[in-house]
């Protein structure tokens, strides 16, 4: 008796073979033995067969979250963006073109306007997007010919604000070609005290920006470490697209732009539809990865792996914003879900994407611990500097909106597909629109995400994806499942009032 080994808590086989549906909440991890410390933990791991990340964090391909913007920002951090496609196939095309021409250093999406336009039209930039200085251009685009530059120190005495940017522009500009490099830049915008270096090609077409606030800013973010670049150096994006015919066009217009990975986006991705788009894009793009799903169920992954899949999304009906499981009575608790299908996919080598509920970094950690190989966030980038949409105010708060791709208002716009109903004359939502806080940069989230997973990696005992692996397979990765009381204990509690600052 004295010499047998006691086993406090349940292996994950144990644990999710209850008939019980978890969520993250409901389990807790048992520590592990630390014999290294948490820099030394890799979390790199593949978020496709072929497609690595060093941070296994990724975007979510929906419309209040992934654009150019996040795309680059997710790339540089070690990530990965999934651009979404409630948009037509130019703009999608032409947000994945934007991600692989970037040059890291310089701004995304340089701010253009017409030398028709008001000084209101800049007055109302400042603010929805705090800028206070825009580029006028020929064609009020990027790609245009650089006619000037306006800041506020070119308007802030003007009191007719219906004035053209042509009266008021400075057109005498420092400008470099295009080869300018971010370290040049920098070193030119020193070296000429200028704020702005407008970036053009030989025919003087505003192809970039440099700005010295760009600069600064990057000095107060945290080591972003290697980025995300294909075997050409350019960053990865991914992008999502659907089933229906029309989408091949997508499709191709994806591929010939360079995208790495295609998801096909559903709510449900055990389908007929699924499969079939699938051998289309096998047969007619065989280099592009696809990511399959979405599917919370071992039966529903097996399907798709055996038709091809590269990847796999696990979840249905978890998003902070997605009422399927209330609406239609299907889905899965996300934590059950994750272990399920990963077993599967492991058994097939098909690496899968925790996609749903992710609201901290101890998410994360479960996610990863239980078979993941990445986590998809929306909630948790929504709101970022990086998101699409306007910042405005609700009683004092300054917030951006979030909505879901099953929200009625995102179906009017031409999400309706992901759910199968774009044929159907009734509309059921399965999500909500809503709003968000302001959350600053992703760029400052990601690193401090990913080193809290490592942190947590490091009391878990396991050093690398590939050793969690193992202890969950093994059943040396001890958990249980938590009462109410014990989430509440485990929580900020006891106090009468208190900031919870996570980094």
């Amino acid at each position: 008796m004295g010499s047998e080994q006691i086993m406090d808590g349940f292996s994950a086989t144990q644990l999710f073979g209850q008939g019980v549906s978890y969520t993250y909440d409901d389990v807790i991890m048992h520590p592990g033995h630390i014999n290294f410390a948490a820099h030394e933990v890799d979390l790199t791991a593949n978020v496709t067969k072929n497609i690595k990340l060093r941070v296994p964090i990724v975007s979510s391909p929906m419309d209040t979250v992934t654009e150019a913007e996040m795309a680059v920002a997710m790339a540089q951090a070690g990530g990965m963006g999934f651009v979404h496609y409630n948009c037509t196939v130019a703009e999608q095309v032409a947000a994945v073109a934007k991600v692989k021409a970037h040059i890291p250093g310089f701004v995304v999406t340089p701010v253009c306007m017409k030398p028709t336009d008001p000084i209101s039209a800049v007055d109302a930039l400042k603010v929805t997007k705090n800028f206070s200085s825009v580029c006028v251009t020929d064609t009020g685009a990027l790609g245009g010919v650089l006619l000037g530059l306006v800041t506020s120190r070119d308007i802030d005495f003007v009191a007719d604000r219906g004035t053209p940017l042509s009266d008021v522009m400075t057109k005498e500009l420092v400008t470099a070609p295009r080869s300018t490099t971010a370290k040049a830049a920098a070193e030119a915008l020193r070296a000429n005290k200028k704020g702005r270096l407008p970036i053009v090609d030989e025919a003087g077409r505003l192809v970039g920006l440099a700005t010295r606030a760009a600069f600064v800013a990057e000095r107060h973010l945290p080591p972003q470490g290697a980025p995300t670049l294909d075997a050409q150096g350019r960053l990865r994006v991914g992008a999502a697209t659907g089933t229906r015919e029309g989408d091949k066009a997508r499709i191709a217009a994806l591929a010939a732009a360079g995208v790495d990975a295609v998801i096909l986006d559903s709510s449900q991705g055990d389908s007929t539809y699924q499969l079939e788009m699938l051998a289309h894009i096998k047969a007619a793009h065989p280099g592009l990865d696809v990511i399959c799903g979405n599917v919370v169920t071992s039966a529903q992954a097996r399907r798709l792996i055996e038709a091809g899949a590269d990847g796999l999304r696990v979840g249905m009906g978890s998003g902070s914003i997605c009422t399927t499981q209330e609406v239609c009575a299907v889905g899965r608790g996300q934590a059950t879900a994750v272990y399920q299908v990963a077993r599967a996919a492991a058994q097939l080598g098909v690496p899968i994407i925790a996609d749903g509920g992710i609201q901290n970094s101890g998410h994360i950690c479960k996610a990863l611990a239980l078979g993941a190989s990445a986590v998809m966030c929306g909630s948790l980038f929504a709101g970022t500097s990086e998101a699409p949409g306007d910042y405005f105010y609700i009683n004092g708060t300054r917030v951006k909106k979030y909505r879901g791709m099953g929200s009625l208002e995102a179906m009017a716009k031409g999400s309706e597909a992901r759910y199968l109903s774009d044929t159907q004359n009734l509309k059921i939502a399965q999500g909500v629109s809503g709003t968000v806080k302001d959350k600053g940069s992703v760029r400052k989230t990601v690193p401090y995400l990913a080193q809290a997973v490592r942190q947590g990696f490091q009391d878990l005992g396991v050093a690398d994806i590939a050793a969690a692996r193992a202890a969950l397979a093994n059943g040396t990765m001890r958990m249980e499942c938590r009462t109410g009381a014990a989430q509440a204990e485990g929580g900020v509690h006891d106090l009468l009032t208190y900031e919870k600052t996570p980094w």
